[in-house]
C-alpha cells in the first residue's frame, strides 16, 4: 500500500517523480489553489495562465501535466482539478480534496514518489488528502500473471509514496489524522479485495477464515457458526439460502470491545459470496458481477477491524451472514416455508430474494444482545438502483432521528446516500396464507418492501437502519476520483463514522 508521510519540505527541493498541485474553477478561469505558492512563484506567478493555455479549467477530475520549472528536483508538475473555487475565506471541503488526491494518485500509477502540495489548512484536510491518495492508488493484482510484479514491469504499479507538503509531522492532530486515514483506507481496501475476489476462491468458509485471521491480528473476539451449529441454533434463513450449494453457509460474529465504552453498536452484513438466484435463476447477463453480493458483509468486517485499530471507545459487534445461493436438488424452492431464527415462518416466493433471509437471522441474533443501535448493510435490491442510480445508496430506518444521523454521517465522509421511507401500506403485500410473512411483496417500491421485511426481525426498542448499497457497491464503469473499477468498499466509512459519533456521545 502507498506510504503516507507529512513533510515540511519546500516543493522545489524535494526529490520526487512529480509535484501535485490543486487548481480550482474560478469565475474568470483556473485558479491555483493554496499549497502551490512555491510552484506558482517559480512560474513567475503565471501558472494559472499556463494551465489555461494547456486547456485546464479546474473542473473536478481534470488532470494536466507540465514540465516542472528550472531548479525543481521533481521533473513534472501534475495539476488536478478541485472543482468550483470556494467563496472568500472558505476552504475546500474534505470531499473535494479527497477526490482530487485520489484522481492524482491514479494518474501517477508507476511512480515511486509524489509530493502533494494541495490545500492543508488544518489537520482534517491532511486526513482527507491522505485518505484520497490511499483509496485512489488502490489496485487489485492478485490474479494477474506474477501478481504485482507484472504491474511493476509494465510501469503500472500503484504510487509508492505520497509526501503531503504543508503537513506538520510533530503536530498530534496532523499525525492522528494521517493515522486515521491509513487505518480506514487500508481496511476499506481490504473490503474491496474481498469483493473483487472470484467466488471460486471466496466461499463462506474462506470468508470466515479471513475474518478469523484479522480478528486474531487485531484483538477482536470471533465466533464462527458452521452448518451443524446453524442447524442446532435454528437459523432457517441462512440454512435455507445455502442449502443448494456444495459450500456450506456460515454466520460469523466479530466483537470489538472497549473498557471505556458506554454505547454498543451492531453491524450486520449480507454475505452472499455468489448469487445465481437459486431456483429462481437470474437471466443471462445478470450473473457476471454477482461475486459482489457479499459487499455488505465485507463493509461490516472492515468497519469492525477499523474500529479496533482506531481504539474507539464504543463496543462494536459485526455479524457476517455468509452463504452461496445456488440451484441444485437440495436448493430451497419457490413455495417452501422456512422457520427463521426468530421463530417466524417465511414463505419463499422467490429464491432470488435471498439476502433478506440471511439478514433476518443475523438481525434477530444481533437483537438478542440489545445493542443501542443496529445497522445492516446489503446489496439488496435492483429496485434501489432504479430509484437512486449507481452512486447513491438508500437509508431506511425504524426511527427518523437515527436515519437522519446515519445519512448525515454518510454525507460527511463522502458516501452519497439518500433517506428513504418505509410506507406501512406496502407491508400488506407480504401477507402469506401459509406462513407468517412472504419474502416478496409488491413489485413497485421493491427496495422499500425489502426494508419492511427486515424490520420484522429487529428487536423491539432498538434503533435500526438499513443501507441498501446495491448501486454503489460495485463500479462497472470507469474509475473516477478515488473510486476504482470493481469493488468500491461503500459503507465502510459511514459505519466507522457512526462508531466514532457513538463513542463521542454525538450519535443522538
Amino acid at each position: 500500500m502507498t506510504a503516507l508521510t507529512l513533510s515540511t519540505a519546500a516543493a522545489p527541493g524535494l526529490r520526487a517523480d512529480a509535484i501535485v498541485i490543486g487548481v480550482a474553477k474560478g469565475a474568470k478561469g483556473p485558479v491555483v489553489a493554496p499549497g502551490a505558492e512555491a510552484v506558482d512563484k517559480a512560474y513567475d506567478g503565471r501558472l494559472a495562465g499556463v494551465l489555461e493555455t494547456l486547456g485546464a479549467s479546474g473542473a473536478e477530475g481534470e488532470v494536466t501535466k507540465l514540465p516542472a520549472p528550472s531548479g525543481f528536483k521533481a521533473p513534472v508538475v501534475v495539476a488536478v482539478g478541485l472543482g468550483a473555487e470556494p467563496e472568500k475565506d472558505a476552504g475546500f471541503d474534505a470531499e473535494a480534496l479527497r477526490r482530487a488526491a485520489g484522481t492524482a494518485a491514479r494518474a501517477l500509477a508507476g511512480s515511486k514518489k509524489a509530493a502533494f502540495a494541495l490545500p492543508l489548512a488544518e489537520a482534517a484536510d491532511a486526513g482527507a488528502v491522505g485518505e484520497g491518495v490511499l483509496l485512489g492508488a488502490y489496485s487489485f493484482d492478485a490474479y494477474k500473471e506474477n501478481g504485482k510484479d507484472a504491474k511493476a514491469k509494465s510501469g503500472k504499479a500503484p504510487l509508492g509514496e505520497a509526501a503531503l507538503l504543508g503537513g506538520k509531522p510533530r503536530d498530534k492532530a496532523y499525525k492522528a489524522a494521517i493515522e486515521r486515514a491509513a487505518a480506514v483506507a487500508e481496511e476499506l481496501n481490504r473490503a474491496r479485495d474481498l469483493v473483487n475476489t472470484p467466488p471460486n476462491d471466496l466461499n463462506p468458509e474462506a470468508f470466515a477464515a479471513v475474518a478469523q485471521a484479522a480478528a486474531k491480528e487485531h484483538g477482536i473476539k470471533v465466533q464462527v457458526l458452521d452448518e451443524k451449529a446453524l442447524v442446532k441454533g435454528g437459523y432457517g434463513g441462512i440454512l435455507g439460502v445455502g442449502s443448494g450449494s456444495a459450500s456450506g453457509p456460515r454466520l460469523v460474529k466479530l466483537s470489538y470491545t472497549s473498557s471505556k465504552a458506554t454505547k454498543s453498536l451492531a453491524f450486520v452484513g449480507k454475505g452472499i459470496t455468489y448469487d445465481s438466484g437459486g431456483i429462481s435463476l437470474k437471466p443471462a447477463g445478470h450473473n457476471e458481477t454477482m461475486k459482489c453480493d457479499m459487499a455488505g458483509a465485507a463493509a461490516v468486517f472492515a468497519a469492525v477491524v477499523a474500529a479496533a485499530r482506531l481504539g474507539l471507545e464504543v463496543n462494536v459487534t459485526g455479524w457476517l451472514a455468509l452463504a452461496e445461493n445456488m440451484p441444485s436438488g437440495s436448493a430451497t424452492r419457490p413455495g417452501d416455508v422456512l422457520r427463521m431464527y426468530s421463530g417466524k415462518t417465511v414463505e419463499v416466493l422467490n429464491t432470488d430474494a435471498e439476502g433478506r433471509l440471511v439478514l433476518a437471522d443475523a438481525l434477530w441474533a444481533a437483537s438478542q444482545e440489545k445493542p443501542d443501535a443496529i445497522i445492516d448493510v446489503a446489496t439488496l435490491t435492483g429496485a434501489m438502483m432504479v430509484a437512486l442510480g449507481s452512486r447513491t445508496y438508500g437509508v431506511m430506518a425504524n426511527d427518523d432521528a437515527f436515519r437522519t444521523a446515519v445519512h448525515e454521517a454518510a454525507e460527511e465522509v463522502g458516501e452519497p446516500a439518500w433517506p428513504m421511507p418505509l410506507p406501512e401500506h406496502l407491508r400488506k403485500g407480504m401477507d402469506s396464507a401459509t406462513a407468517d410473512i412472504a419474502n416478496m411483496g409488491e413489485r413497485m417500491g421493491g427496495g422499500l418492501v425489502a426494508g419492511l421485511f427486515l424490520r420484522e426481525f429487529v428487536g423491539e426498542g432498538i434503533a435500526w437502519a438499513h443501507l441498501d448499497i446495491a448501486g454503489p457497491a460495485f463500479n462497472e464503469g470507469g474509475p473516477f476520483g478515488y473510486t476504482p473499477k470493481g469493488g468500491t468498499g461503500t459503507a465502510v466509512r459511514t459505519l466507522v463514522r457512526v462508531a466514532e459519533l457513538a463513542a463521542a456521545g454525538d450519535l443522538g
